[in-house]
């Protein structure tokens, strides 16, 4: 708690041809707000690069009030560079928060592009239930080494990240 992001520096390569990040309970310090990542190659620490992605959300009210399905135009990434949403509108009250997971195929490839794709169902400020769907890649054939998680303000003010490798088949 009280990080403004959190980094997964380490343990990224190619023991495992799928990494899989699991968000447990992560709770924002600030409402209103939305979760997302970034990741880089070698040493590097710019987090930024090249994504193309595309994201859909379902949501429900309290009550099972205004049911909804929709795609976020405005998450996707056409080879941009900014940090990924994978879920918005997050709220800071005391029984708000997300989870879900984010997995990312073959990082360490220095041939391909990588996919990814992330399920997050987060606790929205407005009393909603909001599913996120987004799935993408990220456009280099320099393995990825780095991964970095934050909210777009405030801190993070608990929960947990885990990372696990998956063997292939």
């Amino acid at each position: 708690s009280g990080n403004s992001s959190i980094s997964f520096t380490s343990n990224i390569d190619s023991t495992y041809p799928i990494y899989k990040f699991e968000f447990i309970n992560v709770h924002p310090a600030s409402n209103d707000i939305t979760f997302q990542f970034q990741c880089d190659t070698g040493t590097n620490t710019n987090y930024n690069q090249t994504i193309t992605s595309t994201t859909f959300r379902a949501t429900l009210g309290e009550g099972d009030s205004s049911p909804g399905l929709s795609y976020l135009s405005g998450a996707d990434q056409a080879n941009g560079t900014g940090y990924q949403l994978l879920a918005g509108s997050v709220g800071s009250d005391s029984d708000q928060s997300l989870s879900g997971d984010l997995y990312v195929y073959n990082p360490s490839s220095s041939t391909f592009v990588k996919h990814f794709l992330a399920n997050v169902n987060s606790s929205a400020h407005s009393d909603r239930t909001n599913l996120n769907v987004t799935a993408g890649y990220i456009n280099t054939a320099t393995a990825i080494t780095r991964f970095d998680f934050k909210f777009s303000s405030g801190n993070v003010d608990s929960g947990l990240i885990k990372l696990y490798g998956i063997k292939g088949s």
